[in-house]
């Protein structure tokens, strides 16, 4: 069942466009909460809490459907992914804590590149000489961020960067789950299997959080469940190729709040290597989307 209505017979393009655009803005606002909040509180600990009561933000979905979606038959890489999401999670709000929001959202940017390889050596999918060419584009890109030997790379993007490459393994792992569970399932156990892992890191940093900070790490587990199932929702309603091009948006988002909050001004360079590594992942979701729709008719069983 759908997390959100439908209008019967209505276009579901400008809907999947206004969902997408909407979960942009949750994932940047909860980037922003997590450079709030670890201002006082350790990383590791803010993790803890996002996914804590990011269950409980699922918990009325999961109520509705009777707990179904705990049924599963391949418990084993929802485990993987766990561990793959769970650790790229600390990483990304250690990086994030110590990073410009703008740098970080470029940065992320380059996780379907490493997808991509991923799926070529897991996956055994072909890969031509055109993505060949828009992962090479991509990867100039994130040096043009990072620009290493012209100026001092700090730790923070180098974490990033990391937790990047883990959650890489993550789509991969969701790409092969998607097949047989639904969307509400891989959710549910992700955190699931990620809120003891940064338990037990959160316990070495324990602080006991005050009521104002309470509130901020809800908003946190809030906006980053919510960001989730927005996004799925779109991409139910609509093509990857068709909504990747608003993914985008989180730059700009980003920019903006990264400036209003916390008086950070993104450099040229990372604009322009954002743009270049954002512009590889469109071409090469593009490419598969048209692959896919090849493969259609010939794999269509004869009449």
């Amino acid at each position: 069942m759908p997390v959100f209505a439908a209008i019967p017979g209505a276009n579901p393009l400008p809907r999947a466009m206004a969902l997408m655009l909407l979960s942009s803005m949750c994932f940047v606002a909860m980037h922003g909460v997590v450079g709030r909040i670890t201002q006082e509180l350790h990383p590791f600990e803010a993790a803890f809490f996002r996914n804590l009561f990011g269950f409980i933000v699922l918990l009325p979905a999961l109520i509705q459907a009777r707990f179904r979606p705990f049924r599963t038959t391949k418990l084993h890489l929802h485990g993987i992914r766990g561990l793959a999401n769970g650790t790229s999670m600390l990483l990304f709000f250690t990086g994030l804590s110590m990073t410009p929001l703008a740098e970080v959202t470029a940065l992320s940017y380059a996780a379907p590149l490493f997808a991509t390889i991923g799926a070529v050596i897991v996956l055994r999918e072909q890969i031509r000489m055109r993505r060949i060419i828009a992962l090479a584009v991509g990867f100039v890109g994130m040096l043009i961020v990072l620009r290493p030997g012209f100026s001092s790379m700090g730790v923070g993007p180098l974490l990033v960067l990391a937790s990047t490459v883990l959650w890489a393994v993550s789509m991969i792992d969701i790409k092969i789950l998607a097949r047989t569970d639904s969307s509400l399932t891989i959710a549910t156990y992700m955190l699931v299997f990620i809120m003891p892992i940064s338990f037990v890191a959160a316990l070495f940093h324990w602080q006991t959080p005050t009521l104002h900070q309470l509130v901020w790490l809800f908003a946190l587990g809030a906006l980053g469940s919510g960001g989730q199932l927005l996004f799925t929702e779109a991409m139910r309603l609509a093509d990857t190729s068709i909504l990747m091009p608003l993914d985008f948006t989180k730059l700009i988002f980003a920019s903006l709040l990264g400036y209003f909050a916390f008086g950070q001004v993104p450099d040229l360079w990372t604009w322009v290597g954002g743009t270049i590594i954002f512009a590889s992942t469109v071409y090469i979701s593009y490419r598969e989307h048209q692959l896919a729709k090849a493969r259609i008719p010939a794999e269509a069983p004869a009449k």
